[in-house]
């Protein structure tokens, strides 16, 4: 296993924005990953370490698009029907044994192999049977309704890039090319514990003071989705030693790890004191709303991240820093998920100099095309929010309000991880 190089985090300045961090992760954080070859099916969702490259054309022959009768065009009349015999049968996997000769039109079916010499395929529908013979209407072009070898792919291509994360058409597409191995990278294991003595487990009763522990379960899920394997530790106390003991154990077989709570400067947040006990960790102020800090170091040269404490900030800080920063790990590059530009649907203002998320909702706009509408509850601690709403709508630094029509980008959490 690769790693990191030991403070990669360090940052001195002040409030960073977005564009900053994402430059310093591409600039910083480096590949830690390890190649294994795996079957295009069980490939999904993986991070492509190498180029996959044909090894033939596709299709590897000319092949018919429909449904009809294989012909020369020189054979056919200019003007009025032409009639020719209909000789042979061709269907899939079972082509012709011969040349075509003048003169004679094919039986041939889609996807079918096209006979050598005719070069125009008749659709059926445009024909007419009389006996052992086709009548053919005038006015097809030459080279109709016929897929021409490599008309899709050329030997040589690259047909999937090194650094894209696998869909299921790309899947598709090795395996059109004969490809049974993918060289994808090894899922990240990802350590996750929480801490707090106020946090409970779901089902357990809340004594006075006590939630239930929320942001656990919504990490798993956004690490599992970004391709890692997650060890859970569940809910640490605020104690300095179970705490230092998790992350020391943590450290030595993961390759990176995250808490949410417990880095801030409090005597009672143990997390700080623990990390700074074996390595360094750094506050990157992120000038973004919500979820302005973000906590980064590293245990020995594995990375650890401490995520802030409310819902909804934990969320937008995953889009918008640890995602791309895993991304990197696995071999990829750090873009932050796609966007669409949509109109919107409400008003609203905000303070310049912060990039700033919105939970929203889609609707149909006034001519019937998506536009994005936000939820009522903005806070940062409104899960709820983020459960009614389909993505964020991000507006950048320079934007103070936003009237209704106007356009916006928005991200939906489809696009999260992938």
């Amino acid at each position: 296993m690769a790693q990191l190089s030991s403070d990669c985090f360090a940052h001195g300045g002040a409030l960073m924005t977005v564009d900053e961090a994402i430059a310093a992760i591409r600039e910083r954080v480096t590949p830690v990953a390890d190649p294994e070859t795996v079957a295009p099916r069980h490939a999904l969702g993986r991070m492509l370490l190498r180029d996959v490259v044909a090894g033939h054309d596709v299709p590897p022959h000319a092949n018919s698009a429909v449904d009809g009768f294989a012909v020369h065009f020189d054979d056919l009349k200019a003007e009025g029907e032409t009639r020719l015999p209909v000789t042979a049968r061709v269907t899939a996997g079972h082509p012709l044994d011969r040349p075509a000769r003048r003169g004679e039109a094919i039986r041939i079916f889609t996807g079918s192999r096209m006979p050598d010499g005719p070069d125009t395929v008749y659709m059926q529908e445009d024909t007419r049977a009389e006996g052992d013979e086709v009548v053919l209407m005038p006015g097809i072009a030459r080279g109709a309704n016929v897929r021409g070898r490599g008309e899709d792919i050329r030997t040589g291509d690259t047909v999937l890039a090194a650094g894209r994360r696998l869909r299921p058409q790309d899947l598709g597409q090795a395996a059109a090319v004969g490809c049974t191995g993918l060289t994808v990278a090894r899922p990240l294991r990802a350590a996750l514990f929480s801490t707090g003595d106020e946090l409970r487990e779901p089902g357990q009763p809340l004594d006075a003071g006590c939630i239930h522990d929320s942001n656990r379960y919504t990490l798993h899920g956004l690490l599992q989705a970004a391709g890692c394997t997650v060890t859970d530790l569940g809910i640490l106390p605020d104690h300095h030693d179970a705490v230092h003991d998790a992350l020391a154990g943590a450290a030595a077989d993961h390759d990176v790890i995250l808490t949410s709570g417990g880095v801030s400067v409090g005597e009672e947040d143990h997390v700080k004191q623990a990390v700074e006990a074996q390595g360094s960790i750094h506050t990157w102020k992120l000038a973004i709303k919500p979820g302005r800090p973000i906590a980064l170091g590293q245990l020995g040269r594995t990375p650890f991240v401490g995520m802030p404490g409310n819902p909804v900030a934990v969320m937008v800080t995953f889009i918008t820093v640890v995602q791309p920063m895993l991304e990197q790990m696995l071999g990829g590059t750090a873009d932050r998920p796609r966007g669409y530009r949509l109109p919107a649907a409400f008003d609203h203002r905000k303070k310049p100099a912060r990039r700033e998320w919105l939970r929203a909702r889609l609707v149909p706009g006034a001519d019937g095309t998506p536009a994005v509408e936000k939820v009522e509850r903005q806070g940062s601690g409104v899960l709820s929010a983020v459960v009614e709403s389909d993505g964020l709508v991000e507006l950048a630094e320079d934007t103070t309000h936003v009237e209704a029509g106007s356009v916006v980008d928005f991200l939906p959490y489809s696009e999260v991880a992938g």
